[in-house]
C-alpha cells in the first residue's frame, strides 16, 4: 500500500473513531473514553503524515513508533468501550479490525525501515 492509500486510510480511521467518540454516552467515564480516543486515533493520522516527511531515516523510524503505540491505544479505548457496555460490540467491531489492521500495517513497516 503506497502511502498517498494509508493517509487516506488512517484519516479516514481518525474520522471514524471521532464519529463513534462523539456518541458515547455522555458521564464521567464516556467523556474521558471520548476525549482518549479522539486523542489517539487522530494521532495515527496526523504521526503518520509527519513520518511521511520526516528528513531521515531514524526520524521517519521514530514517528512510525508513535503511529504504533497510538494505533495500538485506539485498540485499547475501542475494546475498553465495549468492555464497559458503553456501546454494543456491532458498532465497535470494525473499528477494532482497522486499528489491528493498522497496527500490523506500521509494525511491518517500521522492520523494513530498519533493515
Amino acid at each position: 500500500m503506497d502511502s498517498v492509500k494509508l493517509k487516506d486510510r488512517t484519516k479516514s480511521f481518525a474520522h471514524r473513531c471521532v464519529k463513534l467518540a462523539v456518541s458515547l454516552p455522555s458521564s464521567f467515564l464516556g467523556d474521558h473514553i471520548r476525549g482518549q480516543l479522539i486523542r489517539c486515533s487522530t494521532s495515527v493520522a496526523s504521526n503518520y503524515r509527519a513520518a511521511c516527511i520526516a528528513q531521515s531515516q531514524a526520524a521517519f523510524v521514530a514517528k512510525l513508533s508513535i503511529v504504533i503505540e497510538e494505533a495500538d491505544e485506539s485498540y485499547f479505548w475501542l475494546e475498553f468501550i465495549v468492555d464497559e457496555g458503553l456501546l454494543h460490540k456491532k458498532l465497535v467491531e470494525s473499528l477494532l479490525k482497522e486499528a489491528d489492521e493498522l497496527t500490523a500495517i506500521f509494525i511491518s513497516s517500521r522492520k523494513t525501515a530498519r533493515r
